[in-house]
Protein backbone atom coordinates (compact mmCIF):
# COMPACT_ATOMS: atom_id res chain seq x y z
CA UNK A 1 0.00 0.00 0.00
CA UNK A 2 1.08 3.66 -0.18
CA UNK A 3 0.83 6.06 1.95
CA UNK A 4 0.41 10.06 0.85
CA UNK A 5 0.35 12.71 4.09
CA UNK A 6 -0.95 16.25 3.44
CA UNK A 7 -1.88 18.79 5.82
CA UNK A 8 1.41 19.98 7.74
CA UNK A 9 2.16 23.43 8.04
CA UNK A 10 3.27 26.64 10.42
CA UNK A 11 0.93 27.81 12.70
CA UNK A 12 0.96 29.21 16.39
CA UNK A 13 0.31 27.83 19.73
CA UNK A 14 -3.39 27.65 20.45
CA UNK A 15 -4.33 26.97 16.44
CA UNK A 16 -5.45 23.99 14.17
CA UNK A 17 -4.29 21.76 11.73
CA UNK A 18 -6.15 18.52 10.04
CA UNK A 19 -3.29 16.16 8.91
CA UNK A 20 -4.53 13.71 5.59
CA UNK A 21 -3.10 10.15 5.18
CA UNK A 22 -4.64 8.84 1.66
CA UNK A 23 -3.45 5.10 0.79
CA UNK A 24 -3.56 3.38 -2.54
CA UNK A 25 -2.89 0.23 -3.78
CA UNK A 26 -4.88 -1.88 -1.72
CA UNK A 27 -8.17 -2.06 0.04
CA UNK A 28 -8.26 -5.34 1.46
CA UNK A 29 -7.42 -7.61 3.44
CA UNK A 30 -8.02 -5.04 6.90
CA UNK A 31 -5.58 -3.29 8.21
CA UNK A 32 -4.88 -0.32 10.76
CA UNK A 33 -3.70 3.10 10.35
CA UNK A 34 -1.30 5.62 12.30
CA UNK A 35 -0.09 8.62 12.89
CA UNK A 36 3.27 9.08 14.34
CA UNK A 37 5.46 11.97 14.74
CA UNK A 38 9.55 12.50 15.19
CA UNK A 39 11.20 15.32 16.46
CA UNK A 40 14.59 16.34 15.64
CA UNK A 41 17.08 14.08 17.61
CA UNK A 42 13.93 12.11 19.23
CA UNK A 43 12.67 8.71 18.17
CA UNK A 44 9.44 8.76 16.38
CA UNK A 45 6.48 7.66 18.88
CA UNK A 46 2.82 6.45 17.95
CA UNK A 47 0.45 9.39 18.45
CA UNK A 48 -2.96 8.04 17.10
CA UNK A 49 -4.24 5.08 15.89
CA UNK A 50 -7.91 3.54 14.35
CA UNK A 51 -8.67 0.18 13.59
CA UNK A 52 -10.02 -0.70 9.99
CA UNK A 53 -13.64 -0.64 11.02
CA UNK A 54 -13.37 3.16 12.35
CA UNK A 55 -15.24 2.18 15.49
CA UNK A 56 -11.80 1.82 17.81
CA UNK A 57 -9.15 4.33 18.59
CA UNK A 58 -5.96 4.81 20.22
CA UNK A 59 -4.26 7.98 21.16
CA UNK A 60 -1.08 9.10 23.36
CA UNK A 61 -1.49 10.73 26.56
CA UNK A 62 -0.24 14.38 24.89
CA UNK A 63 -2.88 13.82 22.41
CA UNK A 64 -5.75 12.69 24.14
CA UNK A 65 -8.70 15.36 24.57
CA UNK A 66 -6.72 17.59 21.38
CA UNK A 67 -6.19 15.28 18.23
CA UNK A 68 -9.14 13.44 16.79
CA UNK A 69 -8.73 10.80 14.46
CA UNK A 70 -10.60 9.38 12.00
CA UNK A 71 -11.08 7.76 8.65
CA UNK A 72 -13.47 7.53 5.55
CA UNK A 73 -13.06 3.76 3.74
CA UNK A 74 -14.80 5.26 0.82
CA UNK A 75 -12.04 7.48 -0.14
CA UNK A 76 -9.21 5.84 1.47
CA UNK A 77 -8.63 7.93 3.74
CA UNK A 78 -7.31 8.77 7.33
CA UNK A 79 -7.64 11.99 8.62
CA UNK A 80 -5.75 13.59 12.28
CA UNK A 81 -7.62 16.78 13.16
CA UNK A 82 -5.05 18.45 15.92
CA UNK A 83 -6.45 21.31 17.96
CA UNK A 84 -4.75 23.39 20.43
CA UNK A 85 -1.26 22.93 19.00
CA UNK A 86 1.53 23.33 21.41
CA UNK A 87 5.53 24.11 20.43
CA UNK A 88 5.84 20.57 21.53
CA UNK A 89 3.88 18.92 18.75
CA UNK A 90 5.84 20.55 16.41
CA UNK A 91 7.28 17.49 14.28
CA UNK A 92 7.09 15.54 11.10
CA UNK A 93 4.59 13.70 11.16
CA UNK A 94 4.23 10.07 9.46
CA UNK A 95 1.19 7.59 8.45
CA UNK A 96 1.32 4.14 8.54
CA UNK A 97 -0.51 0.90 7.81
CA UNK A 98 -0.26 -2.09 9.02
CA UNK A 99 -0.09 -5.80 7.77
CA UNK A 100 -3.74 -8.01 8.20
CA UNK A 101 -5.44 -6.84 11.01
CA UNK A 102 -8.56 -7.67 12.26
CA UNK A 103 -11.11 -5.24 11.23
CA UNK A 104 -11.30 -3.68 15.36
CA UNK A 105 -7.94 -4.06 16.28
CA UNK A 106 -5.33 -0.45 17.14
CA UNK A 107 -1.63 -0.84 17.11
CA UNK A 108 0.12 1.40 18.94
CA UNK A 109 3.93 0.08 18.01
CA UNK A 110 5.86 1.72 15.45
CA UNK A 111 6.90 -1.96 14.80
CA UNK A 112 3.97 -3.24 14.24
CA UNK A 113 3.28 -0.78 10.94
CA UNK A 114 4.66 -2.22 7.72
CA UNK A 115 3.81 0.58 5.58
CA UNK A 116 4.78 4.05 5.92
CA UNK A 117 4.06 7.14 4.48
CA UNK A 118 6.68 10.28 3.21
CA UNK A 119 5.91 12.93 6.51
CA UNK A 120 4.11 16.02 6.56
CA UNK A 121 6.04 18.52 8.88
CA UNK A 122 4.17 20.66 11.53
CA UNK A 123 5.79 23.36 12.76
CA UNK A 124 4.29 25.48 15.79
CA UNK A 125 5.09 28.48 17.07
CA UNK A 126 5.31 30.41 20.37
Amino acid sequence: VQLQASGGGLVQAGESLRLSCAASGRTSPSYGTGWFRQAPGKEREFVAGISWSGNRAEYTSAALGRFIISKDNAKNTVYLQMNSLRPEDTAVYYCAATGPLAINLVKTMVSSYEFWGQGTQVTVSS
